[in-house]
């Protein structure tokens, strides 16, 4: 039963069925039966964990579990600190309020891989990272956290899913690697451990 540390690209899906010319996770991963735990938009970059074991895919992605998620976040702009604390405290998005979070502004990774395409740059209007560690993933939730307090998302990156992260498991975009379950540093355990 394999734990595979995924680096999802830019623009590919989260499926394995194809989809109208769309690359999804069978033009990277030649794994039988495996599917993910959790998911990113096609929009987003960075960690994902995919298993075949049933039960381990809901305790990684049922919210339930709380799972730490780290996302690296490229904004317009540069947030202040009422910007910060706004994105930190449980923030109303209009169909749900947001659990409490940890939000930083962090120097843009020296690690991290340029996207293609790139980000379009404007000379007149700064960009800024955020490091947003969230226990929850409802959809688009980060955009839209960071949208409604006035700071539009321009690159999303997940960099950390648990005890699993993308500094710890150096992966360019494409790229994974299985781990042993039970091993150190796996929070999890085969089912019926």
């Amino acid at each position: 039963m394999p734990l595979i540390l995924f680096n999802k690209p830019f623009q590919v899906l989260c499926q394995f069925s194809p989809q109208d010319g769309r690359a999804t996770l069978a033009d990277y991963l030649a794994i039988p039966n495996i599917y993910p735990a959790g998911r990113l938009d096609a929009d987003s970059e960075g960690l994902m964990l995919l298993t075949d074991d049933g039960k381990l895919q809901h305790r990684i992605a049922h919210p339930d579990h709380k799972e730490a998620k780290t996302y690296l976040v490229q904004v317009d702009g540069i947030p202040d600190a009422a910007a910060l604390a706004r994105l930190q405290a449980p923030l109303d998005l209009g169909d749900f309020v947001t659990q409490p979070c940890r939000a930083v502004r962090i120097a843009e990774p020296e690690w991290l891989w340029p996207r293609n395409p790139p980000i379009r740059a404007r000379a007149d209007k700064p960009t800024s990272w955020l490091a947003i560690t969230l226990a929850e993933g409802k959809n688009r939730q980060v955009r839209r956290m960071t949208a409604a307090v006035g700071y539009p998302t321009l690159r999303l990156v997940r960099s950390s899913i648990g005890a699993f992260s993308l500094a710890t498991h150096p992966l360019m975009p494409g790229e994974f690697v299985e781990v042993s379950l039970g091993s150190a540093g796996s929070p999890y355990r085969p089912a019926g451990d």
